[in-house]
C-alpha cells in the first residue's frame, strides 16, 4: 500500500508540475526556480492530501491503527523468543552497532555532497552559456563602436591646427561583466539587458573633447612707404583639439551601481569565474608539462616568417599568472590573458597591429578584414603565425597562441595562460581543436 501510493503522489505532483509550467513557463525559466516551483507544487499537494481531516489521512490513520496492533503482536512474540537465545540478542546487537556506523558514514558523504552541490550553485552564472557570451559580444560591439568614433575624431571634427589625445586602453574583462549582470539580475537573456549594457558602458568609459586656443605669433615680412622690407611678429589663433578617454573599469562600476548584498556575490561569482573559466576563451586548462623540442626537425615552406616573434616568445616560457602582459594591455587586475600574450610579444617585435585581448571578438575579425586569415588545414604556415583554438568546436575561437613550426605532421606552439603558465604545447595539423591561422607575413 505505501509502495503504490508514493508511485501515486509521484505521479500526481508530476502532473501538477507540468500544468505550473504550462500555465506559467516564466517561473521555471532557469533550474534553481524549477526546483523551488516544484518544492512548493509537492508541499501543497502533501498539504492538501495528507493533512489533517483529509480523507486520504483518515484512511491512512485506520490503517496505521490496524496495521500497528498486528506489528505489536508480532515484535512482542520475537522479543520472547529472543531473550530465551543471548546468542541471537548478541548477534543483533552488533548487526545494530554495524548499521549505526554505515549510516553516520553515508549520512555524512550526503551531506558533504549536498554541500558541494550547493556552493557550485551559488557560485555559478545561473544564466545559459549562448546568453552570457551574446551579453559580452554586444557590450564589446559598444566599445567597437567607442573606438571607431576616436579613430575619426580628425575627420569629424576638421580645421584645427593640432590633435592631442589622452586615451585610455579600451577593454573590459568577461568575467567582470557576467558577474555584474549576474548579481544584479540572477537569470537573464541577452536581449532583456541592452540598457543596463549601456548604463555600464557609459559608467566605464568618458570621451571629453576639449576646444583650446593659443595665441601664437608668426614672422612676416612687410614693406614700408619708402621701399625698405622689414619683419614683424604677427599674432594668430592655433586651436587644438584635446581628445581625453578615461575607463572607470567595470569592477568599480561594480561597486558604485550595486548593493551590498549584490556586491558581495559580484565577488564570489568573480573569484570562481562562475565555475566557467573559459567560457569567454582566453586560455587552457592544460596544466602538463611544455613539449621538449629537441630533436624536433622543423620544415620550412615557402612563406619565410618571423623568427624573431618565435624566439621573444620562447623567452617567455616560464611565466606564471600573466603579468606584465594583462598590466601591459591596460587591465587593472587579472584577465584571461592568453590573447594578452600574444599581442604583448607581437608589439616587442616592433607590430602596432594587432593588439586584442578577445580571440573571437577582435583577433579573429581583425585577420579575417586584412585578407590574412587560414583555415585549419592551411599547409603554408610559418614561424611567428597566430593560431587560434576552439576547444568545443562551436565555431568560437576560446585560445591563442604563437606558431614556433611545423615537422610536416604536427605543429609547434608558444601559448600563454596554459594552464596560468606560458608553454610549448605541439598539435596534430589537421586537429579538430585548431580553428585557423592569423598569418604575420
Amino acid at each position: 500500500m505505501a509502495k503504490a501510493d508514493k508511485k501515486g503522489k509521484k505521479a500526481d505532483i508530476n502532473v501538477l508540475y507540468k500544468k505550473s509550467i504550462r500555465d506559467n513557463p516564466q517561473a521555471v525559466s532557469n533550474p534553481i526556480s524549477r526546483f523551488q516551483q516544484k518544492r512548493a507544487i509537492k508541499k501543497q499537494y502533501i498539504s492538501t492530501r495528507y493533512g489533517k481531516g483529509s480523507k486520504t489521512a483518515q484512511t491512512t490513520s485506520t490503517t496505521a491503527k490496524s496495521a500497528l496492533k498486528k506489528g505489536a503482536d508480532t515484535v512482542s512474540k520475537s522479543a520472547a523468543a529472543i531473550a530465551k537465545n543471548p546468542k541471537v540478542l548478541l548477534i543483533l546487537l552488533a548487526l545494530f552497532l554495524l548499521i549505526t556506523v554505515i549510516s553516520g558514514v553515508v549520512s555524512s558523504c550526503s551531506v558533504m555532497f549536498q554541500g558541494a552541490m550547493s556552493s557550485m550553485v551559488s557560485t555559478s552564472y545561473t544564466s545559459e552559456n549562448e546568453e552570457l557570451i551574446a551579453a559580452n559580444d554586444d557590450y564589446t560591439a559598444l566599445e567597437t563602436a567607442l573606438q571607431k568614433q576616436i579613430d575619426n575624431i580628425e575627420r569629424d571634427y576638421p580645421n584645427y591646427d593640432e590633435y592631442r589625445y589622452d586615451l585610455a586602453t579600451i577593454g573590459h574583462d568577461p568575467h567582470q561583466l557576467a558577474s555584474y549582470l549576474t548579481a544584479l539580475l540572477q537569470y537573464f537573456k541577452a536581449s532583456e539587458v541592452q540598457g543596463e549594457l549601456q548604463r555600464v558602458f557609459e559608467k566605464q568609459y568618458k570621451l571629453t573633447l576639449t576646444e583650446t586656443i593659443e595665441v601664437r605669433y608668426r614672422t612676416e615680412t612687410r614693406t614700408d612707404s619708402e621701399g625698405n622690407s622689414y619683419t614683424v611678429e604677427v599674432p594668430y589663433d592655433y586651436y587644438i583639439l584635446n581628445v581625453k578617454l578615461t575607463n572607470n573599469s567595470i569592477n568599480t562600476v561594480a561597486n558604485s551601481l550595486l548593493t551590498p548584498e549584490q556586491l558581495e556575490m559580484y565577488n564570489v561569482y568573480l573569484q570562481t569565474k562562475g565555475n566557467k573559466p573559459l567560457l569567454f576563451g582566453g586560455g587552457s586548462m592544460d596544466g602538463s608539462p611544455s613539449t621538449d623540442l629537441s630533436g624536433v626537425e622543423f620544415v620550412n615552406g615557402e612563406r619565410q616568417g618571423n623568427q624573431n616573434i618565435v624566439d621573444i616568445a620562447l623567452s617567455q616560457v616560464g611565466n606564471v599568472g600573466g603579468q606584465p602582459y594583462w598590466s601591459w594591455y591596460g587591465f587593472d587586475s587579472r584577465v584571461e590573458w592568453c590573447a594578452c600574450f600574444v599581442s604583448w610579444v607581437l608589439n616587442q617585435a616592433g607590430y602596432s597591429e594587432p593588439k586584442f585581448a578577445a580571440c573571437q571578438n577582435q583577433g579573429v575579425p581583425y585577420f579575417s578584414s586584412k585578407g590574412r586569415w587560414a583555415n585549419r588545414g592551411y599547409q603554408d604556415i610559418a614561424p611567428g603565425d597566430v593560431i587560434f583554438f576552439d576547444w568545443q568546436g562551436d565555431g568560437h575561437s576560446d585560445h591563442v597562441g604563437i606558431v614556433i613550426g611545423t615537422d610536416g605532421n604536427r605543429v609547434y606552439t608558444i601559448e600563454g595562460n596554459s594552464g596560468d603558465a606560458c608553454k610549448i604545447r605541439d598539435y596534430d595539423l589537421n586537429s579538430s581543436v585548431i580553428m585557423g591561422y592569423g598569418l604575420m607575413n
